[in-house]
């Protein structure tokens, strides 16, 4: 059945349970069938045997009245006698044959009745083998799932050790004083939570921010009041982190004079750049890493209209893919020599050593580079060897290549363009020539492979990094599949180079480690032991970077043996003094010999027989903990309710504290960690809760389970807790109290255990579930959370004070949503949207779209952004599958972090929904909700200093805003009694406007005289609006907006550094639907414009944002670069905007024939001139408006 599966594809297998259950019931049906056949049957012969028994008490009858007449006729003939004799006979012997005919169908009623008894035997048989069949299915399927959380845990590590190497490299260089290493228990206890404090404390995430520089520049102090600061957060997965070489100085030439105005202009932006204070990254979190700390521009390129990401770093000089340079060539030439003379660690000399084992080539999104792992023993993960010959061993015996040849787009150093050159890759050496004609020549330039190597990808399936020790070269395919080729052989010449070792499979952090004797074939040695996912790897020491061989486990034979040798003279001429206290585990593979592990101790084989035997896939009930145990006999009976098991005390709530963890674990400190963790479980349960000192509880909460999202390994651990201490043994298993289903429904919101503690879990909310009781709807809200953290995968973050608040003093139950925030919209109205525990940003936005009556993100150009922490102007975009308890909860921290004491609990998260991406194309489409919305946001630049307008045109659309957002202006009566009151009323409307939508630098430094005749002209423009509709004004003002050609376009205040012929003065670069324009900073005239098309890079450089324009008119100069100084939120937000442009166009593109003529029509005439000086004239609009004389 497994191979049928298997062939036809992916098996959805709660469909494939819920099909086994409708043929069983089917069987069931049919033999209840046969039950009701039978019974008729038999009613039938027992009707039989009535109606013959009635016939014999009639022939009796009949012979009585037959003698009595005989008696009355006194009949004495022997003739009558004899007839009357006979007659009776015959009568006996019909009762005879009747009383025969009833015995063999009551026979053959016994003989039936055994058949189907029999058939009902087979049937139930049949049942029991498909529900086995099933339940090992399901119990694959979740080790399958447990699988690819270990992969996801394993990423997530090799992320953390680069970030480690990282900062090692970087101390390296810069004198620190040096600080001794941590243990794990004390790295433990640093994270530990004070069980019996009135007040736990979370883990400290946060980083002091440098001091802020103060502005020099006028300019940029104007466009610090006025423009909010965005940052988007992309969305992309753990593959797509790139790792960091450490940055150099920079290297642009300069002269004195340019370098001298470029320190200015950087000075001037220092407050926008080094005053982000944010916590520092250690998870996945996407979101933590912009907002908090470390904040770094990527740069994108683009290839066939996408806009792809080849660095998450800024480049730092021009050695990135360095062009045909004399340094290249020579390095080369000298290159051959030194590989010949090499006896390194590649050599084949130090392969000698090797064991043939199956290659682990990795099939993952990007390569493995084979220094990935750190050497330290505590991180440092296993990995197999390859063979002695020079190439890897592939699973059919072949020998992998190690040379192949090709064209390849590469990225050139001092202008970033991409060149197409022919590729060689030969004796670990990648040689590049102009033409394959050219390989009899020199080559153009050679990239040397060596250990020290990495191959990282960008964010599509055409673009790789190879990273070597002195540059970074982006390499282009022609396509995903020839890439691909290209990986798979440069991989394998960096196996080679590394001394062969091939990189662990991603398979999650070590379960259990430790030091062992191995025997085998009567042969002992003593090595260092690692447990990864379903592989136990062995090395020769616990410093040894290479496994000297591995032991598959899966569905191996694993039990404790008394003797494990052949002979016990090997141990004592070896002097280990294990023979009389040794405990002996052996590993019996399928069609392999039994390896035998000796341990030292007790509690240590009994860590190993456990974790060896869930990885081995068995429910043998002797291994583990009690409690474990109990598990695994409970799965064996398949939780019967009415078993004794259940009301063993390991399984119910106990007062008193726990003397051993739950479930086994791998260390002393988690070990310690555990127990202190119940203790925390039993305060959080036992202390009442009080609404003005409930933060009590919302510290425990947060302290325990912010160590068991720092320590994955208590997080089966703190289940198995909550589910014993929500189970009461008296009376029928009564549920426990309510604050421990309270904070059992916060746990299993964030994450869930691993089988068989997830089927216990599910069982244990299964038979609680009760919507008549305060538990029982605990227990319902738990089911619900399990399904959707099942559907959208692990928290990253602790629970906000807002979700365990929420949790606490209203049961969540009576709300499919149970939590809310408002939205904020630019009209300064707002939407409460209610979410759950899982909810994302995607899911979020899809139900206040429905709620408010808008299009979808990808139709509006509507997005998320939350405020930021510190409370500076700055905003962040949110997009992906970022969870919403995610944000409000990092947000929640770093506003801990960054203002500790100030308002605690009081400032909340801040959600605005507005436009982001403005595509002229989609404007048929508006609803009147996005029209409203959209004319705010303009107003809010027209405020701002952001829109081009003159002093009557910003009257005019004051007026109209006025009028959406007031209505009908009331004039002051003429009469004498109420004409004072009604002026001051007026005149405090009229005064309020302006300052709400008439732009700044037109009112301020204006007299009382002024205002006055403002506020005349205002009144005289806004009382010609009279009866107009909300709509029409609406429809007005952006029909007046629009005429702008850079409407919807988001501005960046910048100074250009290079090319001379900007200038040095301060511009505004503008980033819309058709591309990327430079405008005078004080006219806002178009200056340069440059389609999308031509951008062929884009984003940081070094501090600067850079753009390379690709112009196809100069034969002389075919590539520009420009450099512009920037802050560094700003230089995040132009790049990700300009690559969400591109790529939002590339997909409008795809579907353009959904769109009408007009709207394309539209589109063209609205986009601006490749190129054109000076100021840029208003293009017409054929839409009829309805507007002021003005219009």
């Amino acid at each position: 059945m497994a191979e049928l599966s298997e062939s036809e594809g992916p098996v959805d297998w709660k469909e494939r349970c819920v099909a086994l259950e409708s043929q069983l019931m089917k069987f069931r049906v049919q033999a209840s069938k046969i039950r009701e056949l039978l019974a008729e049957k038999m009613q039938q012969l027992e009707r039989q045997v009535i109606d013959a028994e009635r016939q014999a008490e009639k022939a009796f009858q009949q012979v009585q009245v037959m003698e009595e007449k005989l008696k009355a006729a006194n009949i004495q003939t022997s003739e009558s006698e004899t007839k009357l004799y006979r007659k009776c006979q015959d009568l006996e012997s019909l009762i005879q044959e009747k009383d025969d005919v009833i015995q063999n169908l009551e026979l053959q009623l016994e003989e039936q009745k055994k058949i189907r008894i029999q058939e009902a035997k087979i049937i139930e048989e049949k049942a029991a083998k498909i529900k086995e069949w099933i339940t090992v299915k399901l119990n694959e399927l979740e080790l399958e799932n447990q699988n690819l959380r270990l992969i996801n845990q394993n990423q997530t590590e090799e992320i953390r050790m680069i970030q480690s190497k990282l900062q090692e490299a970087q101390g390296k260089k810069s004198p620190a004083v040096s600080t001794p290493k941590l243990s794990e228990g004390q790295r433990l206890s640093s994270l530990t939570f004070g069980c019996f404090l009135a007040r736990a404390r979370s883990p400290p995430q946060a980083v002091k921010s440098e001091e802020m520089s103060k502005m020099v520049s006028k300019e940029s102090q104007f466009i610090e009041g006025k423009d909010a600061e965005e940052m988007e957060i992309p969305e992309k997965s753990v593959d797509n982190q790139v790792q960091e070489n450490d940055q150099g100085p920079r290297t642009v030439q300069q002269t004195p004079c340019s370098a001298e105005q470029n320190q200015k202009t950087r000075t001037s932006f220092a407050v926008d750049g080094d005053s982000t204070a944010m916590l520092s990254y250690t998870t996945s979190g996407l979101y933590t890493s912009l907002i908090y700390k470390n904040l770094t521009t990527p740069v994108y390129t683009t290839l066939k209209g996408k806009a792809t990401q080849i660095s998450s770093s800024p480049f730092q000089d021009d050695s990135s893919g360095s062009e045909e340079e004399d340094s290249s060539r020579s390095s080369s030439r000298t290159s051959e020599s030194d590989t010949r003379s090499r006896s390194g660690p590649g050599s084949p000399r130090a392969m000698k050593r090797g064991v043939s084992l199956s290659s682990v080539a990795s099939e993952s999104d990007y390569a493995i580079p084979p220094d990935a792992y750190s050497p330290d023993t505590e991180c440092s993960q296993p990995e197999q060897k390859l063979p002695k010959t020079c190439s890897s061993s592939s699973d059919n015996g072949k020998n992998e290549p190690l040379e192949k040849s090709g064209y390849l787009l590469k990225m050139s150093g001092k202008v970033k363009t991409w060149k197409r050159r022919w590729f060689v890759l030969k004796g670990g050496e990648l040689l590049y020539y102009k033409s394959p004609s050219d390989v009899i020549r020199k080559p153009q330039g050679h990239i040397e492979l060596s250990a020290s190597c990495r191959l990282l990808r960008g964010d599509t399936k055409q673009t790789v990094q190879l990273i070597t020790e002195k540059h970074t070269y982006y390499l282009t395919a022609d396509s995903p599949n020839i890439l691909e080729e290209w990986i798979k052989v440069l991989q394998n010449v960096l196996r080679v180079q590394a001394a062969n070792p091939l990189s662990l499979k991603p398979e999650g952090k070590p379960t259990v480690r430790g030091l062992l004797t191995k025997v085998k074939h009567g042969y002992s040695k003593r090595v260092w032991c690692t447990l990864v996912g379903k592989t136990l790897y062995y090395f020769r020491s616990q410093e040894d970077k290479f496994p000297l061989g591995q032991i598959k486990l899966w569905e191996a034979k694993v039990e404790e043996v008394d003797r494990s040798c052949d002979s016990d003279e090997d141990y004592e001429a070896s002097d280990r003094s294990l023979l009389s206290t040794h405990y002996t585990v052996v590993i019996h593979p399928k069609e392999q010999g039994p390896t035998y592990l000796l341990i030292g101790s007790k509690h240590e084989k009994d860590t190993w027989l456990y974790h060896l035997t869930v990885a081995a896939g068995s429910n043998n009930v002797n291994v583990g903990s009690e409690f474990e145990q109990l598990v695994c006999k409970l799965l064996n009976i398949e939780g019967e309710p009415s078993s004794q098991i259940w009301r063993h005390p390991t399984l119910c709530h106990s007062k008193e504290g726990i003397l051993s963890p739950l479930t086994t674990l791998p260390s002393e400190a988690l070990r310690t960690e555990a127990i202190k963790l119940f203790k925390t479980c039993q305060l959080f349960i036992n202390a009442a809760v009080d609404s003005p000192a409930i933060d009590y509880h919302i510290s425990l909460a947060q302290s325990a389970l912010q160590i068991c999202l720092t320590h994955p390994e208590l997080q089966n651990e703190i289940c198995c807790q909550l589910i014993k201490q929500t189970r009461r043994r008296q009376p029928q298993n009564q549920p426990g109290p309510l604050q421990g289903w309270q904070l059992l429904a916060l746990c299993v919101g964030l994450f869930l255990p691993h089988h068989p503690f997830l089927w216990l879990l599910r069982l244990h909310l299964k038979r609680n579930a009760d919507s008549r009781t305060e538990f029982g709807k605990y227990a319902i809200y738990c089911q619900r959370c399990v399904e959707r953290t099942q559907q959208n995968g692990d928290r990253e973050a602790r629970p906000s004070r807002m979700e365990i608040l929420s949790t606490l003093l209203r049961n969540p139950y009576h709300h499919s949503l149970p939590f809310s925030v408002p939205v904020h919209f630019m009209n300064g109205i707002y939407q409460v949207v209610g979410f759950d525990a899982s909810t994302t940003v995607e899911e979020f936005l899809n139900t206040l779209n429905q709620d408010t009556g808008m299009r979808k993100p990808a139709l509006s150009g509507f997005a998320l952004f939350t405020d930021d922490p510190s409370g500076r102007d700055l905003e962040h975009c949110l997009q992906g599958n970022i969870k919403i308890c995610d944000i409000i909860s990092k947000w929640e921290q770093a506003s801990k972090e960054q203002q500790p004491g100030k308002c605690e609990g009081t400032r909340t998260v801040r959600l605005t929904y507005k436009n982001r991406l403005y595509f002229s194309t989609q404007a048929h489409g508006e609803t009147d909700r996005e029209k409203l919305l959209l004319m705010y946001q303009t107003n809010e630049q027209v405020v701002n200093g952001l829109f081009p307008l003159n002093k009557d045109l910003a009257l005019e659309m004051a007026a109209l805003l006025a009028q959406v957002e007031i209505g009908d202006f009331e004039r002051p009566f003429s009469t004498p009694a109420g004409h004072v009151t009604n002026q001051c009323k007026a005149n405090q409307t009229l005064k309020q406007v302006i300052e709400k939508f008439y732009p700044k630098r037109y009112r301020d430094g204006c007299t009382e005289e002024q205002l006055r005749q403002l506020h005349q002209r205002l009144s005289t423009r806004w009382m010609a609006l009279r009866s107009h509709s909300a709509a029409d004004c609406v429809r007005i003002y952006l029909t007046v907006a629009r005429k702008w050609p850079f409407f919807g376009a988001k501005l960046f205040f910048a100074k250009p550094l290079t090319p001379p012929s900007l200038g040095n003065t301060f511009i505004w670069l503008a980033v819309h639907e058709n591309g990327l324009s430079i405008l005078e900073h004080t006219s806002m005239r178009l200056v340069v414009s440059y389609a999308y098309k031509s951008l062929m890079t884009f984003g940081g450089y070094q501090d600067d944002f850079m753009v390379v324009i690709s112009n196809t008119h100069s034969k002389d100069k075919p590539t520009e670069k420009l450099l512009f100084a920037m802050a560094k939120p700003k230089i995040l937000e132009i790049t990700l905007l300009t690559a969400s442009y591109i790529n939002n166009s590339h997909q409008q593109k795809a579907t353009v024939h959904h769109l009408s003529a007009p709207a394309l029509l539209s589109a063209k005439a609205q986009g601006p001139p490749a190129r054109a000086m000076g100021s840029q004239p208003l293009l017409p609009n054929s839409r009829p408006t309805k507007a002021p004389t003005l219009l």
